[in-house]
């Protein structure tokens, strides 16, 4: 079985889908083959076309897109519903206008429901704020400048940090280690002490040379 070999429309069509994101102004073109092209645009690529063209309305074409985008973002219920009303009312809209209304709508309903949940927020805070405690304890002005906690408090902690500091240094003074010092220095005092008394005694110095004297003869 041989395969049919695309003609030469069939071969522009299919290279205007595979680039419809290049499309912009169609006006030009026939209206059997954007009921073939334009099908395969995405919403944003629609809505570029149409403004595109300024020239010509595609509603003819366009208008059964926007019914599907209109079914595909608000349901089949509220599609329902839109036509319905229509036939009560016995007027038709293009499904571009019923599309931008309701995104309207959507959008308003939206604000105003962020809005009631801010507002509600904002009366749970106050309560909230409203319900604490708030304890302010006012110190008062102390006569003694020097003590941040008053002079009772600060004469006090004054005595105990006396006390302790005599404590301290006592238990230095009886230790061991200060006492061997203490005595290690008496002995040294002592000794040179002795020294500096045999030398500063009388005759001491000339007694000394006699004796070197009398030795050195004897030896001769």
């Amino acid at each position: 079985m041989r395969c049919k070999v695309p003609s030469l429309v069939d071969l522009c069509v299919q290279t205007a889908v595979d680039n419809v994101r290049y499309l912009g102004d169609v006006g030009e073109t026939d209206i059997y083959l954007l009921e073939r092209i334009l099908p395969h645009c995405s919403l944003e690529q629609l809505i570029h076309v149409e403004n595109s063209t300024q020239e010509r309305d595609l509603s003819q074409v366009t208008d059964r897109l926007w019914k599907r985008f209109y079914q595909i973002e608000f349901g089949e219920k509220s599609i329902n519903q839109v036509i319905e009303r229509m036939k009560q009312r016995k007027v038709t809209f293009k499904w571009k206008q019923l599309y931008e209304a309701k995104s309207k709508e959507v959008e308003e309903t939206q604000q105003r429901s962020f809005e009631r949940i801010k507002e509600l927020y904002q009366k749970e805070g106050a309560k909230r704020k409203s319900r604490q405690v708030q304890v302010c304890t006012k110190v008062p002005p102390s006569s003694n400048k020097r003590s941040f906690y008053g002079s009772g408090l600060g004469s006090s902690f004054g005595n105990t940090k006396s006390s302790l500091m005599k404590k301290a240094k006592i238990e230095f003074v009886n230790s061991p280690e200060v006492k061997n010092l203490a005595a290690m220095k008496n002995k040294a005092v002592q000794r040179n002490h002795s020294q500096v008394s045999s030398i500063k005694k009388p005759g001491g110095f000339s007694s000394m040379a006699s004796s070197a004297r009398s030795k050195f003869t004897s030896r001769e």
